[in-house]
């Protein structure tokens, strides 16, 4: 008779591969992804610091920089490509000198993207069930490298998080922040239009905004610059369609196919490349439309369902949260899709929204940031690595811009028919979905960490 052995079976060891995955869920090892990837960017570009060079498009705001020490301010004496508050964080980084411009610029973003973390982790790291969002940032971040370290969407991007997640517990905060980002860089009005039209802390929302908005007007106002204030949105009127752009696609295959009138072309004052062929400044002007009227449609959608979500009871704060996020995203896309510019820079965009989507509803956002990643990372295989390719008009480079653009409209059907599926939701369905920012954030005890 066989003897049953009553001894209790070793478990078997861990592999390295569930060692290094239970180590980055603990405040330990985010912390030293966090420092792990901002000093391989350091050690990367270490022979260009030591030397004094920049890199990106470093040496042009150094340039800028240098000149408004001088004595020549961009938007208080001349028109700028920018709004007013990207002078900030374009002639800070000159406090040490033009020759660290670099080095200082490179922890500058290291500090924006920590308040990032801390606004999606908690400060001490310590709400676990933002780990998840807070490693998709840090793989944004890697993935739309030299990007996002090398550009104002790397300081953007960020505040951008931050004012998300801080909307419902930290309002006025929240608006401060989201307006300062929509100053440097003007998509985060897409995220200040949601909170608007969604938040019950929307007049707080404002009042943030507002005051911050008035600080920088009136810099600007003071020291001179009233005519330039708002060139930002004229200075690219003329342009044609940029090469990347999604609606400059019908001409970049027109180019590889050597039809007549179609090629790609320097643009020397915005120090870009264009399309240029019979139609191509018509569609950049018809995309202008379809911009406004898919941010208004989309406006009404969000209003909609903000209503559903209040259900029976009113219960508007439930679902308010995720509707926020995915309003932001619907009219951040649409910025995108719908525009004649289409510069690598606007996945930083995108990725922002997504990483606070996952904080909110993990299984909702899971498709859209798979499908995020990826676009990230085809927009790093076109900029830089075949973007000369691409200018030769070569068919691989355009074939991956093209997949990287079918991408984005895919996001943005995703985000729209998501906002129509909350619009026409029974009310307390809708109510009881969400994923509500203001009660994920302020839990506190065992079960939020």
């Amino acid at each position: 008779m066989r003897r049953v052995s009553t001894q209790l079976t070793s478990p078997r060891p861990a592999t390295r591969r569930q060692r290094l995955a239970a180590f980055g869920r603990t405040p330990r090892g985010l912390l030293a992804g966090f420092v792990a990837l901002h000093l391989a960017y350091i050690a990367a570009l270490l022979p260009i610091i030591v030397t004094g060079g920049t890199e990106g498009d470093l040496p042009l705001y150094r340039e800028w920089a240098q000149d408004a020490v001088q004595g020549s301010w961009p938007v208080i004496d001349f028109a700028w490509v920018y709004p007013a508050g990207a002078l900030a964080p374009i002639v800070g980084p000159i406090v040490l000198g033009p020759f660290l411009y670099q080095l200082v610029w490179l922890v500058m973003i290291g500090a924006a993207n920590w308040l990032a973390l801390a606004a999606l982790a908690g400060h001490r790291l310590q709400r676990r069930s933002g780990y998840r969002a807070a490693w998709y940032w840090l793989l944004s971040v890697l993935l739309l490298a030299p990007v996002s370290m090398l550009r104002l969407e790397g300081v953007v991007a960020p505040l951008a998080i931050a004012g998300l997640v801080w909307v419902a517990r930290r309002p006025v905060v929240a608006g401060a922040l989201i307006a300062l980002a929509t100053w440097i860089k003007v998509w985060p009005a897409a995220v200040a239009a949601a909170a608007v039209v969604v938040c019950r802390t929307r007049w707080r929302v404002a009042l943030g905004g507002l005051a911050a908005s008035a600080v920088i007007m009136l810099a600007v106002l003071l020291a001179g610059g009233r005519e330039h204030l708002f060139s930002f949105l004229t200075i690219q009127d003329q342009r044609s369609p940029q090469l990347e752009a999604p609606v400059a696609t019908p001409w970049v295959w027109a180019t590889i196919w050597d039809m007549p009138g179609a090629r790609i072309r320097q643009n020397y004052e915005l120090a870009t490349r264009e399309v240029i062929g019979h139609g191509a400044m018509a569609a950049g002007a018809l995309v202008g439309w379809l911009m406004i009227a898919s941010f208004a449609a989309i406006a009404v959608l969000v209003v909609v369902a903000r209503v559903r979500a209040a259900g029976a009871s009113g219960r508007v704060g439930v679902a308010e949260g995720q509707l926020v996020v995915l309003g932001a995203f619907a009219l951040t896309t649409a910025l995108i899709v719908f525009n004649k510019v289409g510069s690598p820079q606007y996945m930083l965009w995108l990725s922002p929204l997504v990483a606070v989507g996952l904080l909110l509803d993990a299984q909702r956002w899971r498709t859209p940031a798979i499908w995020m990643a990826v676009t990230s990372f085809l927009t790093t295989l076109v900029f830089p690595i075949f973007y000369m390719a691409l200018v030769r008009a070569d068919p691989f480079a355009a074939s991956l811009l093209l997949a990287r653009n079918v991408l984005l409209v895919a996001l943005f059907a995703w985000s729209v028919h998501a906002l129509w599926r909350m619009a026409r939701a029974p009310r307390r369905a809708s109510a009881e979905r969400g994923g509500a920012l203001g009660l994920e954030l302020e839990r506190t005890g065992p079960a939020a960490r």
